[in-house]
């Protein structure tokens, strides 16, 4: 025997088994989750909101102007929905598709990177600390993660004495 019920948030009339009575499922209109009613609550007398809808149908009898396509068997056809009942949540029939191969080469966990130190950042009051500098980032980046070590030279305007000096500094490329 099957329970006919409606849904008590959009109104959709449904359909279930008796033996299934008092499960909560999730309305496949709304998705919202409704109790299945036991079957005793199956013969309801008609609502209010159908009678109302009854009365204000107009007819030819009644003066009313009639549109066909409201009054047509299509308008009329009751829709039931089977309500599928299942253990477990059903899983998702709609996929996200695979990533494209150029897009998924891209997504490595370590991207290579660069990194440059220049000895005149590593001067800390008349102390050189350039060597101490770059053997720290070495060992924090290591040794499998080391694709190049570049020596650079390059050109600034010192502010004290307004004269161009040369010096240099490491280039270093690595996985990270």
């Amino acid at each position: 025997m099957d329970v006919i019920f409606t849904c008590p948030f959009c109104g959709q009339e449904l359909e279930a088994d008796a033996s299934a009575a008092g499960t909560e499922i999730n309305c496949p209109t709304c998705g919202k989750p409704i109790v299945i009613p036991a079957p005793e609550s199956t013969t309801r007398p008609p609502t209010q909101s159908t009678q109302t809808e009854q009365r204000k149908t107009p007819t030819p009898a009644t003066g009313g102007v009639v549109n066909p396509i409201a009054v047509s068997a299509a308008a009329r056809e009751e829709k039931h929905f089977q309500v599928p009942i299942r253990e477990k949540p059903s899983e998702s029939l709609i996929n996200k598709p695979p990533k494209p191969l150029e897009f998924a080469a891209k997504e490595t966990d370590k991207k290579l990177r660069v990194k440059t130190i220049r000895r005149i950042d590593c001067v800390e009051v008349g102390h050189d600390r350039f060597d101490e500098r770059v053997t720290e980032f070495l060992q924090r980046v290591g040794e499998n993660n080391i694709v190049s070590i570049t020596p650079i030279t390059y050109t600034y305007l010192d502010i004290a004495t307004q004269k161009l000096i040369t010096d240099f500094g490491v280039m270093i490329v690595y996985r990270g």
